[in-house]
């Protein structure tokens, strides 16, 4: 009698191991019964939850995140404040140049005009005065010769040397279409400080 219990006992574990293969075969018929579509499906199913057991713990991890307290902000930099009005007029004082040196001035554009190989006939020159800024203004005009580059080279040396100085107009002119040489005539002004004594400056 226990041999013979003891063989009834082993029975389920024999048919447990055979039910393994038993759910194989049926997963195999009912995808051959079910088709393509379905077995996609079924993949789509597996798939999806996979997915979603994965995002499970990344929005668990996410909602931990957020609940933690935000880290103190630094200093912060502070912008340095604007220029005062009289900080800007007093820059604008020191940009201007001198009345009293308006004729080296002058001198120092036709020096340029030269060192850029320009032929630089005589200018036309015209002094003004704004009351209201107390700041005089001095027109020269130039009629200059020479290649278009050297021209363009010549008035930004200009403005670089002096810094003063604004070129209010430029026009070209060239005789014929192949001449390499073109006349140009530039007008600048130079913004001076004023002289109490009124004296206007000497022309080249």
């Amino acid at each position: 009698m226990t041999a013979q219990g003891t063989k009834q006992r082993k029975q389920p574990a024999a048919s447990a191991q055979l039910s393994v293969p038993a759910v194989l075969l049926r997963a195999r018929l009912a995808a051959v019964r079910a088709g393509a579509a379905g077995c996609v499906a079924a993949l789509l199913c597996v798939a999806g939850a996979a997915a979603w057991a994965w995002l499970i713990p990344q929005r668990a991890e996410q909602r931990v995140a957020l609940a933690r307290p935000l880290p103190a902000p630094g200093a912060l930099v502070v912008a340095a404040p604007p220029p005062s009005a009289n900080e800007n007029l007093a820059l604008f004082q020191e940009t201007l140049g001198e009345k009293r040196y308006a004729e080296q001035h002058v001198k120092v554009l036709f020096g340029l005009a030269t060192k850029a190989g320009l032929s630089l006939n005589q200018g036309e020159y015209k002094l003004g005065y704004d009351k209201a800024s107390r700041v005089a203004s001095y027109q020269i005009t130039l009629p200059v010769k020479g290649s278009y580059q050297a021209i363009w080279q010549f008035a930004l040396t200009a403005l670089r040397e002096l810094p003063f100085a604004a070129l209010d107009d430029i026009g070209f002119r060239r005789e014929n279409i192949g001449d390499t040489q073109v006349e140009a005539r530039m007008r600048f002004t130079l913004y001076l400080k004023d002289l109490k004594d009124g004296a206007v400056p000497g022309q080249p």
